[in-house]
């Protein structure tokens, strides 16, 4: 869903966050990496401006944060 809020392909992706596009396919797909490569992925989509939200009752999701300065 974050890549999807981006209108990111798989290769921006994995250009983006260093890692190879056969990497963001094991991903999405909910296979198990290491935690540092998740962890570089998920850093890569929060700079770009996702937002992770938390389990809250309704399910974990994302979002796009609002640039500064902008209602």
């Amino acid at each position: 869903m974050a890549r999807a809020a981006l209108d990111w392909g798989v290769l921006e992706l994995a250009n983006q966050s260093g890692v190879s596009t056969q990497t963001i396919v094991r991903f999405e797909r909910g296979e198990e990496l290491r935690p540092s490569t998740v962890q570089r992925v998920r850093s890569t989509l929060e700079a770009a401006g996702v937002e992770f939200i938390p389990e809250n009752g309704g399910g974990a999701g994302v979002r796009l944060v609002k640039p500064s300065g902008r209602e």
